[in-house]
């Protein structure tokens, strides 16, 4: 159950906290029974989950017992089951349309199996729940088997800049979750994402890192 995982679960009793959840979250939940794992290390045996409520603002972070998973979907599985062909939505948002394109630029970088969407196209297309708005970019999730190199970084992000939507890429690296659009620059230390906080990477496949 990696960062970025949708999980299914029964209800928001499930959910644990340190403050009861807001009213909202179980509102949210009654509409869709999702939550995503945050980036965050496991607590007392405890997954680090976020609950989305219908605004950007509306954001609760909870643990889970891993016992009341019933569903996980992670991004790469998202993108296999490839449920964005013919959605009845993508016509109406640009976020939606643009994931066709992307597969096709992600199969001639030869990642076709090493990424899948997340944020609020991941959501929707897990959960059956329109999420997606005019606003929504369209979130990327990128785990390279191998380095990839700034080169090839810039040529996916030059290519994926031509299609109709705002795209925010992260890659998945050893050493933590980097920005394409930064990694792309080559210009070292590079900020990454890990779940005990931001770090500084020197060579974020290596793993090696200064605490930022």
């Amino acid at each position: 159950m990696q960062t970025h995982s949708l999980l299914r679960i029964d209800c928001a009793a499930a959910l644990l906290g340190a403050s009861p959840p807001p009213g909202w979250v179980t509102e949210a939940l009654l509409r869709a029974p999702w939550v995503v794992v945050r980036r965050a290390p496991l607590q007392d045996g405890l997954l680090p989950v976020g609950v989305r409520g219908a605004v950007r603002a509306a954001r609760f972070a909870a643990w889970l017992p891993p016992g009341r998973v019933r569903e996980c979907l992670t991004p790469l599985q998202l993108a296999a089951r490839r449920d964005w062909r013919g959605h009845p939505r993508s016509r109406q948002f640009s976020a939606l349309a643009a994931v066709a394109g992307v597969e096709s630029i992600m199969a001639r970088a030869r990642l076709a199996a090493r990424w899948g969407p997340g944020g609020s196209v991941a959501f929707e297309l897990a959960s059956g729940c329109a999420t997606v708005t005019a606003a929504s970019d369209l979130d990327l999730i990128v785990q390279p088997e191998a380095c990839l190199p700034p080169t090839a970084a810039r040529e996916l992000l030059q290519q994926l800049a031509q299609l109709p939507a705002r795209i925010d890429v992260v890659l998945e690296t050893p050493g933590g979750a980097v920005a394409l659009r930064e990694y792309a620059r080559a210009r070292a230390p590079f900020l990454a994402r890990t779940p005990e906080g931001p770090r500084l990477l020197h060579d974020p496949w290596a793993g090696a890192a200064a605490a930022a």
